[in-house]
């Protein structure tokens, strides 16, 4: 069974820093391109940093460039997404998702699994 579970959100003040934490099970970690998304109250959800399977390749929303920092330890099965200088803007519930193959994309509908969410709040 597929599993990712997230970790490591909650409230922080403007500036502040968090770390998610994405904790993948039931597949070959190194086979699947994983990616963090992102969803506000009205928007639609939005990519946010996206690792390719070679964790080789990155993408960062524009918005988040220079900021937040995905990585991966492949042998705890695990990506990160270290997010620094928090914005209100960064407020959503913060999902992890995961691909296979080498290919990559932003859509959220090129992911066939995904995580409960952690809700990520920063307050001005």
């Amino acid at each position: 069974e597929v599993q990712l579970v997230e970790s490591g959100g909650g409230l922080v003040q403007v500036g502040g820093s968090l770390r998610l934490s994405c904790a993948a099970s039931g597949f070959v970690f190194d086979d699947y391109s994983m990616g963090w998304f992102r969803q506000a109250p009205g928007k639609r959800r939005e990519a946010v940093s996206i690792l390719s399977n070679r964790r080789d390749d990155i993408y960062y929303e524009p918005s988040v460039k220079g900021r937040f920092t995905i990585s991966s330890d492949s042998a705890k099965h695990t990506v990160y997404l270290q997010m620094n200088s928090l914005k209100p803007a960064d407020t959503a519930v913060y999902y992890c998702a995961a691909r296979r193959g080498i290919d990559w994309f932003t859509e959220s509908n090129k992911y066939a699994y995904w995580g409960q969410g952690t809700v990520v709040t920063v307050s001005s």
